[in-house]
């Protein structure tokens, strides 16, 4: 049995077939969903999925391309709620910087505040973080430090293969392994593969983006964890079945999942 542990389930390209997708994903030994959150429009669809499927949860959080909804997201209500497993997802992108140095200053500050606010909440609610770091590596490593995000742990989301990065495994801080893993040219994530600890690996989809080979330019979902499953079983020199048990033991023990 595979966990899905960042699938956005609350995602329109979801809804034409949704009950299907869900079917698909179980046939193919998928047991749990967890959907992050990324911006508030979408929270209530995440909630409201998590109240009609006993094994999908969901964190609450906001992408950093969305840092100004904070403000707009009731975090007592949503982290309170029984199904909300982690926060997030959050952290620091810089991937897509324009404008002057002093302009791309100011951006970086505004995401770094909101990061810092996250993270203030997870310990505050005692609950993960789900992170998510793009171009930004050295930066998103000291404020997690900084701000003692340690005492909480989480996962790096689609985990980038940064080596500095690796370090966090000590602070509580696991590594989520998607469908880039099969791509060809994902030759840092398949080199640094076999140095993550084994039990600090999670596997994800990202759905519906960053679907694995042989699907790549297809809609991602749960039911792909089998490919994800299988190269990573492949560069580790175990089956696919021991990926699938070692990974969903590591999910339970972060989620906190029964």
């Amino acid at each position: 049995m595979i966990i899905d542990t960042h699938v956005h389930l609350d995602d329109e390209r979801y809804l034409e077939d949704f009950d299907a997708m869900m079917k698909r994903a179980h046939d193919a030994g998928v047991e749990a969903f967890i959907i992050p959150g990324a911006h508030p429009s979408t929270l209530k669809r995440a909630l409201e999925i998590s109240e009609q499927y006993e094994n999908v949860y969901f964190a609450v959080g906001v992408h950093p391309y969305d840092k100004e909804s904070i403000d707009f997201i009731d975090y007592d209500l949503y982290a309170s709620h029984q199904k909300c497993v982690a926060i997030g997802e959050c952290g620091l992108d810089y991937f897509r910087l324009e404008g002057s140095d002093e302009e791309q200053q100011i951006e970086k500050k505004t995401q770094d505040d909101v990061f810092r606010r996250q993270i203030r909440l997870a310990k505050r609610f005692q609950k993960p973080l789900i992170v998510h770091i793009r171009d930004a590596s050295h930066d998103a490593k000291t404020v997690l430090l900084e701000e003692g995000a340690g005492e909480v742990g989480g996962v790096l989301h689609c985990y980038n293969a940064d080596d500095e990065l690796l370090s966090l495994s000590n602070q509580g801080f696991y590594f989520g392994i998607g469908g880039v893993v099969t791509f060809q040219n994902a030759k840092k994530l398949i080199n640094i593969l076999p140095r993550i600890p084994l039990e600090k690996l999670l596997i994800e989809t990202d759905g519906p983006y960053l679907t694995p080979h042989p699907h790549r330019g297809s809609r991602n979902e749960s039911a792909y964890t089998l490919y994800i499953a299988d190269k990573m079983g492949e560069l580790l020199g175990k089956s696919s079945s021991e990926i699938a048990t070692l990974t969903t033991m590591n999910a339970k023990k972060l989620f906190a999942l029964g």
